[in-house]
């Protein structure tokens, strides 16, 4: 694997060991100072009484139906972040909040089972509707708030009600005038509505029942990344990328102008924010966007092609427009490219 050559050395120590024998704790982690600002959060807002246990485990997530929120694993460990952070993009303080206030959302949902009622389906959908990961979303409708990234409220009704929610929470959203004259505007009044009736009431379902934990986790580190990263590599690594990339950043080689860029190093340099993006509006799978963008740093690195001085902001954009339209040709054909039948 391609971001396994990037292992830091005082992780590699880690990689074939089962993660269930790393000793693992929530308690007096670095991501601990999160969960504890979300209860304040919640009891700013006047959730008095909805607090809900957090657990580490294989990704964010809630357990269907349970009101308690799974935080990545590697959040707790500063050599397992820094594994992260080369293979996955590790999530920052503002992207570790968001999802823990979109997992909140679900853990109140279930909590008082608010999906049970007929103003909940009314608003969100039917609770019961199969999910579907390759969802095609609708980009810019109003029907729906804008959190975490890929339109992901559009995904089903539950992720709706907690995008909803996590906008609702989230403090300075300005959510009344950001979202006025939407049609999103009547879910986020019923979540403030709803608020502010349980408050201070105790939930019929306090705690929720873990499924995976962290203490139960048998597989080592690297199959965990190799497994859930190895399909999204082998699709993006079948690309014919040299006609295009030759197209868009010079043809000479670095060696022959001293004075050139490597246009590995350019989309190296910026990989985090291209991938941020592309995610964000196209709404095709985080991995898969990185390892698109992975594949084209190292194509350019096997070609050497360059940038020259003057074009770097030019190449950038233009790279950049490159994987966004790969990224639609996905999610529309779901492959980067038309096959020769099409």
């Amino acid at each position: 694997m391609y971001a396994f050559e990037k292992t830091p050395p005082e992780v590699e120590e880690l990689l074939r060991r089962p993660i269930k024998e790393l000793g693992l704790k929530l308690e007096g982690s670095s991501v601990e100072k999160f969960v504890q600002q979300l209860y304040r959060e919640l009891d700013k807002k006047g959730l008095k009484r909805f607090r809900p246990p957090c657990y580490l485990t294989d990704e964010w997530g809630c357990p269907s139906g349970e009101p308690i929120i799974g935080i990545p694993f590697y959040l707790a460990d500063p050599k397992l972040a820094a594994l992260e952070r080369e293979m996955n993009d590790l999530e920052d303080e503002r992207e570790i909040m968001m999802y823990l206030r979109h997992e909140a959302g679900h853990a109140f949902n279930y909590a008082y089972r608010f999906y049970k009622t007929r103003e909940w389906r009314d608003l969100f959908g039917p609770f019961r509707r199969p999910y579907r990961d390759d969802y095609e979303p609708v980009p810019f409708s109003r029907k729906f708030v804008r959190h975490i990234a890929g339109w992901y409220a559009q995904k089903h009704p539950d992720e709706d009600f907690a995008e909803t929610f996590a906008v609702w929470l989230t403090p300075r959203s300005g959510w009344r005038t950001k979202y006025r004259g939407w049609a999103a505007m009547r879910k986020l009044r019923y979540v403030d509505r709803i608020a502010r009736r349980f408050g201070d009431v105790e939930p019929p379902r306090a705690r929720g029942a873990a499924d995976v934990t962290v203490d139960e986790m048998e597989t080592t580190i690297e199959d965990f990344y190799r497994d859930a990263r190895q399909s999204d590599e082998a699709l993006a690594a079948r690309l014919p990328l040299d006609v295009d990339l030759k197209e868009i950043f010079a043809k000479s080689r670095r060696r022959r102008r001293p004075t050139a860029r490597p246009a590995a190093d350019l989309v190296s340099e910026c990989r985090k924010p291209i991938v941020d993006r592309v995610t964000y509006w196209t709404g095709v799978r985080r991995p898969l966007v990185k390892s698109l963008v992975e594949s084209i740093e190292r194509r350019l690195r096997e070609l050497e092609l360059a940038t020259e001085p003057g074009r770097e902001r030019g190449d950038l954009a233009a790279v950049t427009a490159y994987v966004t339209t790969l990224a639609m040709n996905y999610l529309v054909r779901g492959e980067f490219i038309a096959t020769e039948e099409e």
